[in-house]
């Protein structure tokens, strides 16, 4: 720093991130809120929503805004604006929120080509933003943005198909960009869905005990067997790459791919269990996708609101599969290639997304009867390839991800015989979590759940279950969930 100069220092605090698998949340957020929820008259339910949601995503720092605008104005400093958004995000937010609601009240005004427009205007401005914090390193990524982006997008899209009619509340209409149950990582929900909700809900003592009973299990998907199983992934991660055999690539690939499904789960299950004790019904995100027998019907399991938003928003009106087998395979790779991009800019995020569309299309027009033929054919089939198709995800850097695939596929000098020990020794240490992530990818713990429910053994269990959760996260902190990178 130059003498003379003026400078208002702001280090960047320890900002508390509330998150659903954090103590803040879990022992100061959460309890005085639903306290504050349901002492106030339902009439004021939505306001009180409003507000807790923004401070949950970061309204609680807008002091600071001022003084990390002279910061930056004084010092030229540019990484103080980039400050501006992390301690800040909820402006980014509450900008959204008028400008997609002023162009929700637009749209019906108008005729013709000037609606599409007016549509066109709303669509690229949430795009463009999209674009610009997920696309370039210039701006930091705030929390979310996908997620609440995508709702925007919807609700332009049904009120310009004329499924909904524009909100005159703009309170109401920021309480459903706003939510917080959904808001950082959906489940992502549609205005049509969402709007007689915020108008009329039911509450009830069942209800708050249904929602706390899916948040505890969502708590333990993600403490329990994410945060577990990421260890090991981490540790293969840190001996690198060149430096395991063939057998510990595969059981990394397979590891990853319970890791992220357990974190993604996890968080799914804690919104809709707090949704539900707010009064609301979040539509479920996963359905046992590891059950599939087809990457097609893997994707129709795998957070599915997301799935749901690509064919209504996207595949539909390319024209589905309603024009011919050519123009279907184009409309498919349209959507994966787009899936991929909207997961991150990186060229593995597009081969994934790109690899999967081929395969369904290949599934399409090859093998999906074949496959459908043998359980035991299905069951290998997805036990290859969706463990492969998560490495392009995982691993961003190309090269790094090319030497996995040398290692998975031992074409590389050496192959298995580097490092021969390595999976014997993690198999030893982490085998219990291993068995257990592959037995909750089923349906039997749901199966022996149901008879223990709504019984004193049910309580016992949930408490049990909690509590653990609680210790893990004292001894070892708060692990973000991996989807609020995208």
């Amino acid at each position: 720093m130059h003498k003379g100069t003026i400078c208002v220092q702001l280090r960047m605090r320890d900002v508390i991130l509330l998150v659903f698998s954090s103590l803040e949340f879990i022992f100061r957020f959460f309890p005085v809120f639903i306290i504050i929820y349901y002492i106030v008259s339902e009439k004021y339910r939505n306001s009180v929503l409003l507000l807790g949601s923004l401070i949950f995503y970061g309204m609680s720092e807008f002091v600071y805004v001022g003084l990390l605008l002279f910061s930056a104005v004084v010092n030229g400093e540019l990484n103080n604006l980039h400050g501006l958004i992390y301690q800040s995000p909820g402006m980014l937010l509450l900008l959204s929120v008028a400008v997609n609601y002023s162009t929700g009240r637009w749209i019906p005004g108008k005729n013709g080509k000037r609606r599409k427009s007016v549509l066109a205007i709303g669509v690229l401005y949430n795009m463009g933003v999209l674009a610009a914090f997920k696309y370039t390193r210039f701006l930091p990524l705030p929390i979310g943005i996908s997620f609440y982006t995508f709702q925007a997008v919807s609700y332009l899209a049904d009120i310009y198909r004329g499924v909904i009619t524009p909100d005159k509340k703009i309170s109401r209409f920021a309480t459903y960009l706003c939510m917080f149950p959904q808001l950082t990582a959906g489940p992502l929900v549609s205005y049509e869905q969402i709007r007689p909700q915020l108008s009329e809900r039911r509450y009830s003592l069942r209800m708050l005990e249904r929602g706390l009973r899916t948040f505890v299990w969502g708590l333990a998907s993600k403490v329990l067997l994410a945060n577990r199983l990421g260890i090991l992934w981490n540790e293969i991660q840190t001996i690198g790459f060149k430096s395991i055999s063939t057998p510990m690539a595969w059981l990394g690939a397979f590891t990853f791919s319970m890791e992220i499904y357990f974190d993604f789960l996890g968080y799914s299950l804690m919104a809709i269990g707090v949704g539900r004790m707010l009064g609301f019904y979040l539509p479920e995100n996963f359905n046992m996708p590891y059950m599939a027998k087809s990457v097609t019907e893997f994707y129709r399991r795998w957070h599915m609101t997301l799935g749901a938003w690509f064919r209504k928003y996207v595949y539909i009106p390319l024209g589905g599969n309603r024009k011919g087998i050519v123009k279907t395979c184009r409309n498919l790779l349209v959507v994966w290639a787009l899936t991929g991009i909207w997961h991150g800019a990186g060229w593995n995020f597009i081969l994934w997304g790109s690899s999967l569309g081929l395969l369904i299309i290949l599934e399409r027009l090859i093998w999906l009867k074949w496959l459908e033929k043998s359980r035991v054919v299905c069951r290998l089939y997805i036990l290859f390839v969706i463990p492969v198709t998560w490495m392009m995800f995982a691993i961003t850097d190309i090269r790094e991800l090319w030497i996995y695939f040398e290692r998975m596929f031992g074409t590389v000098s050496a192959g298995a015989r580097i490092n021969p020990s390595d999976f014997s020794d993690a198999v030893r240490n982490y085998w219990p979590l291993l068995a257990a992530g592959l037995l909750f990818c089923t349906s039997l713990p749901g199966k022996l759940y149901s008879l223990i429910k709504n019984r004193f053994l049910e309580a016992l269990l949930l408490l049990l279950v909690f509590w653990l959760s609680i210790y893990y996260l004292y001894v070892e902190g708060v692990n973000p969930f991996m989807y609020f990178r995208f």
